[in-house]
């Protein structure tokens, strides 16, 4: 009885293991965040805790899209993450040419080039976040766009081309594109797009990245969906209501922005978009938009169909601080008090993690209503409460004190902590004030674009973080051009329109560092079954940012996202030091570091061709970190 026992067991265990083998994998990554819900998780496995150690380098490709921000135009970033479809590498540059590769030599197929103006004011640089694509399945195999490419570009246009060839798919709009100037209050550079479109129920959907610090009256956020083979718009959706006032006998938007610049998530079973929405303008005074503010900073559900707002939960209110919804939702199920919960994860900058149902957009884990402090600047009335979820906990510090301050040397923390005794400092929700207010965490996060990925098998959501300190400070608007006024290095802004420009800054020391202490970026492990963080880690180095240091602690500030993969392994980039990294997903601990040839500003992606697993991110530097020179590489590793 005990060898037939034995015996079944066997066969029960090898017909499983047969039957898995023989699943087909999902060797694509045919979304920004591979599944249309921006998971960013890869089912391959080839490359795993025990080769890891292996990976090389396989191939460096230019693009030959870079610019320093000399000869009139913005300094450029790479931070797109290609997709692969087809056996084809498809990715965008700063410059807005889209590109398609052989994913083994790094060979290129074709390339188009709308040709945008390099030389306009666009508030991100010269940075675009990828393509996304769509297969029309009534088309037969080999007619011209059965396959195609779409991109949103920094001049306000969405160009559709065939996958095979790369040429316009003249169906779409007028010869392949459409335009997407005409919204209230449009101005060249200050409206444009930077991430990919989504797709669903054959409609393309756009949001607009929007220079929202610069003036009260700036272009409506309006969301907008267009139908994939022809452009026709099908519907729009604006997040909040319109105000006008009259200049000179024009109209013009008292209130704009609140724009969804970062990527959506779609579900095509329950026919709803997904949409992350940023701040109301201008960002950091709210005398001219009282009241919330909804739908801005918030994750709204929309009627894919029809764009019919389902639901939206707001994640600040009347925002003063520029803690947009930045990070992509991510649409995942959890086992929940017994029970499979289908949820939107959605981050932000305030380093909170809001984790809603999906059908109902309604908290799975509470969330309060706590008093918050209150404004002290003439006109300005701010939120009495702030959302806090009670699970997960904050991902950042929110409270600091003049303790906190930290430096290299001696003198540098004396001077750090004489900066935190002058700002008005009441932790998290601080208004910005006329003497300056610190900001803890600042606008770089908390969680920005970089996003987030989901492990499946163990329920942890893993996520990059910054913890960078900043002095937000109102000047009136008759001093704002005033010499004595800006004896500050710093961002100076205008906000035409209202009572008070604005100066902002992170907070350094004379050495160049973070007046905070560091880790100043982590990688975050949370359970998101139980509400936990699993653990926590330092990621990357700013040694030597700004000049030569002392040696300093590890973590550096991110701006690049995560990836996981089935074999238990986190790629991430992102970091100040040029390196690809990989992580025990389970642990938190580092198995290996790639070298690359700048920092990879970006998030990577996986694929596997001809049975080889590939991991391949853009290495270009950011624009706005004049401590790193902007590059051009697209970078690929695998195993020997």
């Amino acid at each position: 009885m005990f060898c037939h026992r034995l015996l079944l067991a066997c066969l029960v265990l090898f017909i499983t293991a047969f039957a898995s083998a023989q699943q087909p994998l999902n060797t694509d990554w045919p979304n920004y965040g591979n599944d249309p819900g921006g998971m960013r998780f890869s089912s391959l496995s080839q490359i795993n805790r025990e080769n890891v150690s292996k990976l090389a380098v396989a191939w460096i490709v230019h693009t030959g899209d870079v610019s320093d921000g000399s000869h009139d135009r913005r300094r450029s970033g790479f931070e797109a993450t290609p997709i692969f479809v087809d056996g084809t590498l498809f990715f965008s540059t700063g410059f807005n040419r889209v590109i398609a590769l052989d994913p083994e030599s790094g060979k290129q197929k074709w390339a188009y080039d709308p040709k945008i103006d390099l030389t306009l004011e666009y508030g991100d640089g010269l940075i675009n976040r990828g393509v996304s694509t769509w297969l029309d399945d009534k088309s037969s195999s080999g007619q011209p766009c059965q396959r195609r490419i779409y991109e949103a570009t920094l001049d306000a246009r969405l160009i559709s081309v065939d996958a095979a060839t790369g040429k316009p798919c003249l169906d779409f709009g007028e010869y392949g594109q459409i335009n997407l100037r005409d919204v209230p209050g449009y101005r060249a550079g200050w409206y444009h797009m930077t991430s990919p479109p989504a797709i669903i129920d054959n409609l393309v959907i756009v949001g607009s990245a929007i220079d929202d610090n610069g003036r009260a009256a700036m272009p409506s956020g309006v969301v907008r969906a267009f139908d994939v083979r022809t452009g026709v718009q099908r519907w729009s959706w604006d997040p909040i209501p319109l105000t006008e006032t009259t200049t000179d006998g024009k109209k013009e938007r008292q209130i704009g922005a609140a724009n969804a610049w970062s990527v959506m998530a779609v579900d095509q079973q329950r026919d709803l978009v997904f949409v992350p929405t940023g701040s109301a303008s201008p960002d950091y005074f709210g005398g001219l938009r009282p009241g919330d503010n909804k739908w801005a900073d918030s994750i709204v559900a929309l009627r894919a169909k029809t764009g019919e707002l389902v639901w939206g939960f707001q994640l600040v209110h009347h925002d003063l601080w520029d803690y947009d919804s930045a990070a992509p939702p991510l649409l995942t199920t959890l086992q929940h008090d017994g029970k499979s919960a289908p949820v939107v994860v959605q981050g932000n900058k305030a380093g909170f993690v809001f984790v809603l149902d999906r059908d109902t957009g309604k908290p799975v884990f509470p969330i309060e209503e706590r008093p918050v402090p209150k404004s002290d600047v003439p006109g300005e009335a701010a939120s009495p409460t702030q959302p806090f979820p009670l699970a997960p906990p904050p991902l950042v510090p929110q409270h600091a004190s003049v303790d906190d301050a930290w430096g290299p040397t001696p003198s540098d923390r004396e001077y750090c902590r004489k900066v935190f005794g002058s700002l008005r400092n009441e932790g998290i929700y601080t208004p910005p004030s006329l003497q300056g207010s610190l900001d803890v965490p600042g606008n770089l996060g908390g969680m920005t674009w970089s996003g987030y990925a989901f492990d499946p098998q163990h329920s942890l959501l893993i996520t990059n973080t910054n913890n960078l300190f900043a002095k937000i400070k109102l000047i009136p608007r008759r001093d704002f051009w005033r010499v004595e006024a800006r004896t500050e290095k710093g961002e100076y802004t205008e906000q035409a329109g209202t009572p008070y420009g604005l100066f902002r800054r992170f907070i350094q020391s004379p050495s160049d560092l973070p007046c905070n202490a560091p880790p100043w970026g982590s990688l975050i492990a949370v359970d998101l079954n139980e509400g936990k963080i699993r653990w926590k880690v330092a990621l990357g180095s700013m040694q030597d940012f700004g000049k030569k240091q002392p040696p300093i602690p590890p973590g550096s500030l991110t701006l690049g996202g995560p990836i996981v993969t089935a074999s238990g392994l986190v790629f991430i980039g992102g970091t100040f030091d040029p390196y690809l990294r990989a992580f025990d997903v389970q642990t938190g601990n580092e198995l290996w570091k790639g070298k690359l040839p700048n920092s990879g500003h970006a998030t990577p992606m996986t694929f596997m061709k001809n049975g080889k697993q590939y991991v391949v991110i853009a290495a270009g530097g950011h624009d706005k970190i004049s401590e790193e020179q902007p590059s051009d590489e697209l970078v690929a590793f695998t195993l020997p």
